[in-house]
Order: structure tokens, then sequence, then C-alpha cells
């Protein structure tokens, strides 16, 4: 006979209650006239949706089983039954305890992504703009809207550094959020290859940094004290220096408290590149706040996927072996050139794979079974 013991009914109840709540609220005139509320209560909707429909699967096979097993003594047939269904009673919990496991409450948001060259000059700035190619056609597999914030271009046509919005259509499950996929991929990105700029035919070593941020809300989230930012206007400038720009467009803001500077200069109007470095500004000090959350809770659950340490080198791309190799699943694949043409799933999925059984082991241990 499967143990259910361990599935608290009472606290998926209140979980059920609080579904037919948020649901309500959803259809209220005065939520949906505030866009940040609508979108977290949506988000909260779609997650406890998932619980619902998996506790619903699960209660009706528990009740099917329960009236075979009566019934089994008079009817063989219904013995038979109830042996199939103690399989699917199995795979339902198996479900259901996946689902009620602690997830990143941040997973169905939508993400900022800072991808910046690093150590190896040219090359490095060459192999960042292949990473943001990388990703773009990722998000286009995934149906996911994409919108370049600012990028700083090199001398041969790399990035120096890059800002990109990625977000979801609709209210995304939390599995399916952007954050959900994008999370594990910040840290350290390697290369080895010939480069470009190489005459000689010998294979460097360089690399770029990917920051990824789950994205703030324009309100809500974090509060900015107009006091506490500085904002300057300059004239945008392209590679070599050159000015693209007659007018004082481009705009730097530091938040004086945390050091943080963001710079923006792609639109040609001074409030649109204003109004997307605040963007930045305010997922980046939203990061900041959880990665000291993150160091808080570590002893309680620490993931070795996605730590809170950004400079860890986190994955190779080597280009003469047409080899990807992530360093913390232990995933390795020879199709690099179908994963930099937006084929990265798999090796997201191996990122999510080893997430998901740490929190799972994690659940168990904080729920034992009794013996």
């Amino acid at each position: 006979m499967i143990d259910t013991s361990d599935i608290d009914t009472g606290s998926l109840e209140e979980l059920m209650k609080e579904y037919q709540e948020v649901e309500a609220r959803l259809y209220d005139p005065d939520v949906q006239k505030d866009a940040g509320q609508a979108r977290k209560l949506g988000r909260r909707y779609a997650e406890l949706g998932r619980i619902k429909a998996a506790y619903e699967a699960f209660a009706a096979i528990k009740e099917n089983l329960d009236a075979a097993l009566e019934l089994a003594d008079e009817d063989e047939s219904f013995a038979a039954e109830a042996k199939s269904l103690q399989g699917d009673l199995e795979e339902a919990s198996n479900k259901l305890k996946e689902v009620l496991a602690p997830r990143d409450p941040d997973d169905a948001r939508d993400v900022i992504l800072e991808i910046k060259a690093g150590a190896g000059g040219e090359e490095s700035a060459l192999f960042a703009a292949d990473l943001m190619r990388m990703y773009m056609r990722y998000a286009e597999r995934k149906g996911w809207q994409i919108q370049l914030l600012g990028s700083t271009q090199s001398d041969l046509g790399g990035i120096k550094d890059a800002q990109v919005a990625l977000k979801a259509k609709g209210n995304p499950t939390p599995e399916d959020g952007v954050w959900a996929q994008m999370k594990y991929e910040g840290g350290v990105h390697r290369v080895q290859r010939v480069p470009v700029t190489e005459s000689s035919g010998r294979i460097h070593t360089s690399a770029a940094g990917v920051l990824v941020m789950p994205e703030a809300e324009e309100t809500g989230d974090i509060e900015i004290n107009p006091n506490e930012i500085r904002i300057e206007v300059f004239r945008s400038s392209g590679p070599g220096g050159q000015s693209v720009n007659t007018t004082d467009s481009a705009v730097r803001i530091t938040h004086e408290p945390t050091g943080i500077v963001v710079s923006m200069q792609n639109e040609k109007s001074q409030i649109q590149n204003r109004a997307a470095a605040m963007r930045v500004l305010r997922s980046r000090l939203l990061a900041e706040e959880q990665a000291k959350r993150a160091a808080e809770e570590a002893e309680t659950r620490q993931s070795q996927v996605r730590t809170v340490d950004r400079s860890e080198r986190i994955r190779t791309y080597n280009f003469p072996e047409n080899r990807i190799v992530d360093h913390r699943t232990g995933y390795k694949a020879y199709n690099l050139d179908s994963v930099l043409d937006g084929d990265l799933q798999p090796v997201i999925d191996s990122a999510i794979a080893m997430d998901e059984s740490q929190r799972l082991a994690a659940s168990t241990q904080s729920h034992p079974t009794d013996d």
C-alpha cells in the first residue's frame, strides 16, 4: 500500500482556499487597474493552479482506490483495478510532492540579462556577442519577447556590455517562467578557440560574464529614494569612441548607497535612456537584496547550481572540439554549434534537474515520514 501520510491535506485545503481568493481578486476592477498587483496575483494564481490540478488528480485516484479495495473481497476484478490504481496513486503522489516542494518565489518573473566582456580583449567581446545571440535565439524558441535595453560595441563588432530584457507572454506557471529557466546562466562563461585576431592559429582562452536578474516591478519591489541617486547626461559614443549622437542623450545613474552604476545610450531620447537605466537599476538592487537573503539562508538551503558568487566559472565552450561542458552539473555534449544557435534547453534542463533534486531532498528532510 502506498504511504501518503506525509501529504498534509489540511495545508492543501488552505491552499485551495487561497486559490479561490486569488481568483476572486483577479476579477476585481480595482486590482486590474494596478498592473503590478495584477501581475503578482496572476503569477500566484498560476502557481496555485498547478497545485490544485495535482491535488485534484491525487484525491480522485485515492478515492477510486479506496472504493476498489473495499470491494476487492467480493469481486476479483476490483482487486486487479486496485493494483493498477496503486501505481497511479504513487505517480500522482510524487507529482503532488513535487509541486508542493518550496520553489523560488521569483520563478515566474521576467528577466534582465547583462552580458559583459571579460579577460581576452576583442576576442572576449566577440564571444560576449555570441552569447547574446545564443540567448536571443533561445528566447525566440521559447516565444518570449526580447528587448535590447542597451549595448556598447567593440571595434570589431563584438559586445563590451549589453542589457537585454526577456519577457514571457501572459502569466506562465512558475516552472515555465523566464527566471525559472534563465537563473542558472549567471557566472563566468569560458571560451576556447582560435581568435579572429590571431594569425598563428593558436587556441586562446577568454571569458565573458553573465548576470541574470529577475526584473523588478516599477512599484512595490524596490523603492529608490530620489535623493540617493546621481544622474549624469553625456553624449553617446560608438566603437573607437566616436560620437554617435549630437545631443547629450546618454544617461548614467549612480545609486550612492550601493555604488551601483548603470549607463544607457542606445535610445536617441534622454527620457528613454533614463527609463531603461532605472529599469536595470531596480533589478540590480532586487538582485542584491536576493543575494543577501540567499547568503543568510545558505545553511537552510544552498543550491550548488545557482550560487551568489558571480565570479564562478560555470561553463566552457570549446570550438575546436565543438564541445560544451557545464562544470556544475557535469553536462557535456558535442553540439556547440547548435547550442550557440539557441538549442540551449538540454543544458538548462541539466541545471534544473540538479536543483530540483536538491529541493526535493531538502523538502523530504524537513518533513520526514514516520516509520
